[in-house]
């Protein structure tokens, strides 16, 4: 994992693992040897899928909704009753609700804010004040690996904009600056804070537009000629939770096939 191994096996909190760019993540973590905990919303069955598949041993599955404010605490106390401690956190999960600007009422326009701050930054807001707190408590693991690493997973929309979806854009904007904050406030402590900014991915989610009537448009973004593959955001992921350099700490780090330049 490092130039040092530590003495036990690791354990990564990865929120959103029941599917898409989240159970990537897990597996590749395990496949380092990662003990994982598991966290999704409601897919009991997809979230059993992905554990079954998972090498090694030791992982488990937690439920919580993120959008609900006392949810963090109890996911928090579960992981740690269940797994001892948290090395790693993955801040994977996160909501992306339509509230057109020009054709939503004001109640749905709050509705989908206060949902989409409150799944997409706060929750993972709260989750960095836990695990920091926790993870400064300790001797660093090895001394390239530090205390305990955090990554993110924010999105190009926190650049480029998400019209139909504003509040998306501001919660991963928001978690961009979370990110840079918590680096710098942690670094002292060698707890180092990652964020990655995919855009399009071919997951399950991207399924319904791709295949809708702007499907041609979005894939005419990517140079690539394809979207971003799962695989692709995991291998960064795990990049960052395991070998990244300290001196990346604070970096929000562009995995989104040259589909949006920024400067």
């Amino acid at each position: 994992m490092t130039s040092q191994h530590p003495s036990r096996a690791l354990v990564a909190l990865v929120t959103g693992a029941s599917r898409g760019i989240g159970s990537v993540i897990a597996a590749q973590l395990a496949a380092r040897g990662i003990r994982i905990a598991a966290h999704y919303r409601n897919r009991r069955s997809e979230v059993a899928a992905v554990l079954a598949h998972l090498p090694g041993e030791g992982h488990v599955a937690f439920a919580a909704d993120l959008a609900k404010p006392d949810a963090v605490i109890g996911l928090w106390r579960d992981v740690i009753e269940r797994m001892g401690t948290v090395d790693i956190l993955v801040n994977n999960a996160g909501l992306f609700i339509d509230h057109p600007p020009l054709s939503s009422p004001l109640e749905t326009w709050r509705s989908a804010w206060l949902t989409t701050l409150a799944a997409n930054l706060i929750a993972p807001a709260d989750l960095c004040l836990l695990a920091a707190q926790s993870m400064s408590e300790r001797e660093p693991i090895t001394p390239t690996f530090g205390r305990g690493r955090i990554v993110n997973i924010s999105s190009r929309g926190a650049f480029r904009g998400e019209p139909d979806s504003p509040a998306y854009g501001a919660s991963k904007a928001g978690l961009n600056a979370l990110s840079q904050s918590m680096a710098k406030a942690l670094a002292p402590k060698a707890i180092y804070v990652y964020c990655l900014a995919p855009g399009w991915v071919e997951t399950e989610m991207a399924q319904g537009p791709l295949a809708g009537p702007g499907g041609a448009e979005i894939l005419a973004q990517h140079p690539l000629g394809r979207l971003s593959q799962p695989e692709e955001i995991a291998n960064a992921a795990t990049y960052c939770a395991l070998d990244a350099p300290a001196a990346m700490t604070g970096g929000v780090i562009d995995v989104n096939g040259a589909s949006y330049l920024r400067t």
